[in-house]
């Protein structure tokens, strides 16, 4: 379940940024929260007889109890996706410098004011509920059949939204793109489309200090040599990644998942064009560290290849209830099923009862759309929308915005337009330049912070 929330949360930020895509953040997210549940009631009595500090971030201490639960769920975390687990001590040294980072972004999140009140936690309780098909209630009851207090649980999101809330502001929106920089952006793009317009790339990143003396790079250089040395002799890369690598995805194997071409570095793109599918790179070095990086796969784009095309676009219209206080989520299906009964009786009509019942700003146009391109609208909603044939009504469908009926009056393939595809390419810059500049972000952050490790003694 902490992983669907997780993706939760990350659709709500990506979904403010460009509906439809989850992004590169997302996994930014989702591998920065390596579990936010107290450990199971069988484990509390033996976490409590070790509880000790382990580190102090700045003024505030990490516990050894926190530490060893996140290590339990990390190689839980493992297990599932067929990943080695490490040794304890390596991969409890990973945890502990996640935990550092994670406390640092509070702490810089609490000096600048950032706050999450009760009224917005509840509203994201209430959305976290919906989407794992529960009442809050339920939810409740879930999270503390699992040994969850749900008091702690409820902070554990609110830190999670505080974080991502410090992200958007220090990051997200600080990033210009020029348009001189799209066209640079649309001129290297190829004419023709690419038989590998999506790469699926893994990586190992050493992180490299801001200030960092030539020794200290030396040292990270040659560890990089190192590890591309194990992974020739046949270690397992997703393992490497788990005890080694100090990017957020590490605990994903270093998958940064499939990409876009054009949303990866260039120095990512060019480190693997010629490499084929499991093979692993020479070791690349950018502002913050050195990479290690394996082509896991490649294939052609899902969506539309910036400067290149067509692409089909479809007319759709749609009906919004969002679930609240005062309507619950089984009360907006049984409205929506009801007046999808009407318009398939003839006793409705669509862009009416849109006016009347949507709470969608397309309301007023009866629930109108327009021409959506792929990649316009989240996920959930254009995998109904694409089931649809035209003239199709579907049922009630969930997103993260609340249940809809989606109608489907038309499609066309057509080129994009010259303003839809700098669109894309200053869309396509963006998610490039916020990846970069958060982990650069992120490293300068640490470099800043006070950090003491205590052993035992």
């Amino acid at each position: 379940m902490m992983l669907r929330i997780l993706i939760r949360l990350a659709q709500q930020s990506a979904a403010r940024a460009r509906p439809g895509a989850l992004g590169a953040l997302a996994l930014v997210i989702a591998a920065a929260w390596l579990g936010a549940a107290a450990p199971a009631r069988g484990q509390q009595a033996a976490v409590r007889e070790i509880d000790r500090v382990v580190a102090v971030v700045n003024s505030e201490a990490i516990t050894a109890s926190e530490l060893a639960f996140r290590v339990a769920f990390a190689a839980r975390q493992l297990r599932e996706r067929g990943i080695e687990v490490p040794p304890r001590d390596v991969l409890a040294k990973q945890v502990l410098e996640r935990l550092i980072l994670d406390r640092a972004q509070l702490q810089e999140a609490r000096e600048l004011g950032i706050r999450v009140d009760d009224a917005v936690l509840d509203r994201s309780l209430a959305d976290i509920a919906r989407d794992n098909g529960l009442a809050l209630a339920r939810l409740r009851e879930r999270v503390e059949r699992e040994g969850t207090p749900f008091a702690k649980f409820r902070e554990d999101v609110r830190e999670e939204i505080v974080r991502r809330r410090l992200r958007e502001r220090e990051i997200d929106s600080r990033i210009q793109v020029s348009e001189a920089d799209v066209d640079a952006f649309l001129a290297a793009q190829p004419k023709d489309g690419s038989p590998d317009d999506e790469l699926h790339v893994a990586q190992i990143m050493l992180a490299v200090p801001e200030a960092a003396s030539a020794e200290q790079i030396e040292r990270q250089r040659l560890r990089a040599e190192e590890l591309v040395r194990q992974l020739a002799a046949g270690q397992d890369f997703a393992r490497l990644a788990a005890s080694f690598s100090e990017a957020p995805e590490a605990m994903n194997g270093g998958s940064l998942g499939w990409r876009a071409r054009q949303r990866l570095p260039d120095l990512f793109v060019e480190a693997v064009a010629g490499l084929r599918p499991g093979q692993v790179g020479k070791v690349v070095r950018s502002p913050a560290g050195f990479h290690v990086l394996k082509l896991i796969d490649r294939r052609g784009a899902g969506g539309p290849t910036i400067g290149s095309a067509p692409v089909t676009q479809t007319r759709a219209r749609h009906i919004l209830i969002r679930p609240n206080e005062l309507v619950s989520e089984d009360e907006a299906l049984r409205r929506l099923r009801e007046i999808r009964q009407r318009i398939d009786a003839g006793t409705g009509n669509f862009a009416d009862l849109a006016r009347q019942y949507s709470v969608d700003g397309s309301a007023g146009r009866g629930g109108d759309l327009g021409w959506v391109y792929p990649g316009d609208t989240v996920p959930e909603f254009e995998r109904a929308m694409d089931a649809l044939a035209p003239g199709r009504i579907s049922e009630p469908v969930r997103t993260p915005f609340g249940l809809h009926l989606i109608e489907v009056l038309e499609r066309r393939t057509d080129e994009a337009s010259p303003d839809r595809v700098r669109q894309m390419a200053r869309q396509a810059l963006r998610e490039r330049r916020i990846e970069e500049n958060y982990q650069d972000w992120l490293r300068q952050l640490r470099d800043r912070t006070y950090v003491e490790y205590k052993t035992e003694g």
